[in-house]
């Protein structure tokens, strides 16, 4: 199970690298705006806060990878702990969106059913092993 919760917590950590590359790289772009229910006013107007928000999704996936490597070779309390936090502010951050915005829902789903099925398999794998 830790190497499920581990595969888990890395699709959580690609999700989240996306999020970045739309919020902060591609604001502005009819992808990003389509994603987001934008329009190129409301996109222009909050590229900067957009910018940032990205970088706090950045910064969310490292902590998952890092705590993965870490796991990996073999320091399963720091590893554990990295990833623990890393999925654990992914999945809050998906209910903060859901109960926030109920319209986006799928969105919130998207976000946070990955990192929290990663701590549900890493935690029972740890505690069966």
């Amino acid at each position: 199970m830790i190497v499920v919760g581990l595969v888990l917590a890395g699709v959580a950590a690609l999700v989240h690298v996306y999020i970045f590359v739309l919020e902060s790289l591609a604001w502005t772009s009819p992808r990003a705006r389509a994603t987001f229910g934008t329009s190129r006013e409301l996109a222009t107007a909050t590229k900067d806060l957009a910018f940032n928000q990205g970088f706090y999704n950045l910064f969310l996936a490292i902590e998952a990878v890092a705590g993965i490597v870490v796991l990996a070779l073999g320091a399963t309390a720091v590893g554990a702990t990295l990833v623990f936090v890393g999925t654990g502010s992914m999945v809050a951050a998906g209910l903060v969106l859901l109960v926030s915005s109920p319209s986006k829902a799928r969105a919130a789903i998207v976000q946070l059913t990955p990192p929290l099925l990663a701590i549900i398999a890493l935690a029972a794998g740890l505690v069966t092993a």
